[in-house]
């Protein structure tokens, strides 16, 4: 019987101006214990989501690491994963990718200690878990954490570039009560945008590298953007005031990921209390998470019998 432990931070993409590109991995982790089994797929849910996602072979962590399998032409063994999981679902933390990503991690700890092992390498890792996402700007950062800068290249192949966050950024999450769909959310965005609002988001994705990497004083300037926060805010009103106010103060807000949640990017740690205090005044709850930069990505290891 071979038992792994692994560990999953969530995630917050787009990131302003930096729409399907950027993403950081923050300290807040799903953690998994696998086991196999004599037969069958098992996922015993704690936490979030408890009692509402799927616990056999349809649950999406289950599903991703049969996906590896599968690929490499190889027999997926009987599991059983108990989820400990904290990411909140449906908010914009990258719950979905963080899922894909506990998967691809199961698959590789299986193999690793298979009785003809393989090792995958971050390419493979990276591949596998766009492949199920659609697009790798969640699962870079979950994967490999920091900052990442994902592309796609012209044969189809997602790359990732991993750089460290300054130490003085220290990142604010805004979580609301209400949900907000990935799918819905990407369907209220323009297929075409005006030429200078393009030019607009190339010069602060440039700057916002630069701002999270060496000089977090020029953050505020660095997360304004015109290419999807302001097409998508009519589908969450919430989040578009509280982005209008906190911005209004000098925070660095952003929606996290495809929303509802709210990023604040803050300078110093005294800024992200002021910053809460403006969302604890608003008429919807949003509950705050005071978060580090999670500088090690996923995590796999087995664990001693």
């Amino acid at each position: 019987m071979t038992t792994l432990r692994v560990r999953v931070p969530a995630t917050s993409a787009n990131l302003g101006p930096g729409f399907d590109t950027l993403g950081i991995a923050l300290a807040y982790a799903d953690e998994l214990v696998v086991r196999t089994a004599e037969s069958g797929v098992l996922v015993n849910v704690h936490g979030v989501g408890e009692g509402e996602v799927p616990t056999g072979e349809t649950n999406l962590v289950a599903k991703s690491a049969a996906y590896v399998y599968e690929k490499l032409g190889r027999e997926m063994p009987a599991v059983e994963i108990d989820a400990y999981n904290r990411i909140p679902h449906g908010r914009g933390m990258g719950s979905s990718g963080s899922a894909i990503v506990a998967g691809v991690m199961i698959a590789a700890g299986l193999l690793a200690h298979d009785a003809d092992p393989l090792q995958l390498s971050e390419e493979d890792l990276l591949r596998f878990a766009t492949d199920l996402e659609g697009h790798p700007d969640n699962v870079a950062p979950a994967l490999f954490g920091g900052l990442t800068i994902a592309w796609v290249t012209g044969d189809h192949e997602p790359r990732f570039k991993r750089l460290m966050v300054h130490r003085g950024v220290s990142p604010l999450v805004l979580v609301p009560e209400f949900k907000m769909s990935t799918e819905l959310a990407r369907s209220l965005q323009p297929k075409h945008v005006p030429h200078e609002d393009a030019v607009f988001n190339v010069s602060r994705s440039a700057l916002l590298v630069a701002a999270l990497t060496q000089s977090p004083e020029l953050l505020f300037e660095a997360t304004e953007d015109r290419l999807h926060q302001n097409y998508r805010g009519e589908a969450m009103p919430a989040t578009r005031d509280l982005i209008r106010e906190l911005r209004a103060a000098g925070h660095a807000a952003v929606v996290s990921g495809a929303g509802p949640s709210v990023l604040v990017l803050a300078g110093d740690p005294g800024e992200r209390i002021a910053a809460a205090a403006i969302a604890e005044a608003q008429p919807s709850k949003w509950t705050p998470h005071f978060l580090a930069v999670d500088i090690k990505g996923a995590t796999v290891e087995e664990v001693s019998a």
